[in-house]
């Protein structure tokens, strides 16, 4: 490596300031139907622009949007992303962080992201369990408290069919007995199907959906670098949806080119998956555009070989013609580097009217952009099963005045009561959205 370029890299690492190339464009230009799509802008150094995490002083809380209030419904956890509810009404909500990895921490890059990642509130040791909240009195507070599922490897997504519990690891689906009402499963569980990881494991995080009629589950699985500078054969059963048969654990790639689905879920109109999606990084703060879109079955979406449709990258290497003519645009941009990550649709909410048709999406927010994008949950509304209009901001304030992150947003979900519940990784919170009083 050039050795201008190590020092500046170094530099990068040690003192993790802000640097490279900054926006020309609004987070808003870049949402939407139809965002804008500058040229791409790679610079010697990627924009780095990191929101050190802090953790929320005592007595402050996010914002929430007019006619909505919001309150802590769970405190004093340990890194939870993901959250589940059962039919009875307990929450499950996955404790976790990545697993190690320690292929993807090599080189030079490999070093300074994990500098960035630590910075951002994620180098913290997964601790490897989904746990059990109960608000039996309905008041809108989990005062029953219970390690549910323990030494896991890295959870992710959760689903229940029937009495299955179906609980996506960072290397395999897993099947546990449930019984309803039970504070704690000890029985072990069953691999349903491997799923790719290993030493080299870039997007760890796995999801797990049941179709309606609870034979098939899909499993998202994040690609296994940026834009394939790992090698293709890195990226085997990577950046897809799998369908994976219930009964037999058979799969086969159900959609693919997506870099990295996170949140999906049933769109209730239509019946269509639609899932949130992470693009790119660092050709730009205006490039790509995060999105949710609705799931068609085979299709492709780009990734590695070009993004937002047919817009070829240039460092993918080799180049491949034929599947850039195959991909399809993603319904609705989301904002660039919005690291847009939980998703749910309004369904049973008892939130504003407002907030009746559409999704609500877990912004984890930005470290490849200048200014910071994300930090916030937004509602997009929907109309006849499609996005119709601009997003409208749920929950805010997750930046303090120093640009530090008191929290980030991650899985969001409707409980029992028709209010919205948002994981809150870097403040250990669950906080409870409900219509004011």
């Amino acid at each position: 490596m050039h050795k201008t370029r190590l020092a500046l890299l170094i530099m990068v690492a040690g003192t993790l300031a802000a640097c490279g190339e900054s926006s020309t464009l609004q987070v808003s230009d870049g949402t939407g139907r139809s965002p804008q799509l500058p040229a791409p802008n790679k610079t010697l150094i990627p924009t780095v622009n990191i929101a050190p995490a802090i953790g929320w002083p005592d007595g402050v809380k996010p914002t929430a949007a007019a006619g909505t209030q919001v309150a802590a419904f769970a405190e004093g956890l340990d890194h939870p992303r993901w959250l589940y509810v059962l039919p009875n009404g307990d929450v499950l909500v996955a404790e976790t962080n990545a697993p190690p990895k320690p292929d993807d921490s090599k080189g030079i890059r490999g070093w300074v992201m994990g500098k960035v990642m630590g910075r951002a509130g994620a180098g913290v040791p997964s601790p490897n369990r989904i746990t059990l909240l109960r608000d039996a009195d309905h008041d809108g507070v989990a005062e029953t408290r219970t390690v549910f599922l323990e030494n896991l490897n890295s959870p992710f997504g959760m689903t229940l069919v029937g009495n299955d519990l179906y609980v996506a690891d960072s290397d395999a689906l897993l099947r546990f007995p449930y019984q309803p009402g039970e504070t704690a499963i000890k029985a072990a569980g069953t691999k349903v199907v491997d799923l790719p990881a290993g030493p080299l494991n870039h997007h760890w995080t796995k999801n797990v959906v049941a179709s309606k009629d609870g034979n098939k589950l899909y499993v998202s699985v994040g690609s296994n670098s940026n834009v394939a500078e790992n090698g293709l054969e890195a990226e085997q059963g990577r950046a897809a949806i799998w369908e994976v048969d219930r009964a037999t654990g058979q799969h086969r790639i159900f959609a693919s080119g997506l870099r990295n689905p996170n949140g999906m879920a049933w769109e209730p109109q239509s019946g269509k998956l639609w899932t949130a999606v992470n693009e790119r990084d660092e050709i730009g703060s205006d490039l790509v555009p995060d999105y949710i879109t609705s799931v068609k079955d085979g299709a492709f979406y780009g990734w590695p070989f070009s993004y937002y449709g047919q817009h070829v990258d240039v460092r993918v290497t080799p180049q491949n013609p034929e599947r850039v003519a195959k991909a399809i645009a993603p319904d609705y941009a989301v904002g660039p580097h919005t690291a847009s990550l939980g998703l749910t649709f309004a369904e049973g909410s008892t939130l504003p009217a407002q907030f009746s048709n559409g999704a609500f999406i877990g912004q984890h927010g930005s470290w490849n952009r200048k200014p910071h994008s994300g930090y916030k949950v937004i509602f997009v509304p929907f109309e006849a099963g499609q996005p119709k209009g601009m997003p409208v901001d749920v929950l805010t304030g997750f930046l303090n005045s120093d640009e530090k992150a008191m929290g980030r947003p991650v899985g969001v979900v409707i409980d029992k009561q028709g209010d919205l519940l948002v994981a809150d990784d870097v403040g250990n919170k669950v906080w409870r959205v409900s219509a004011a009083k």
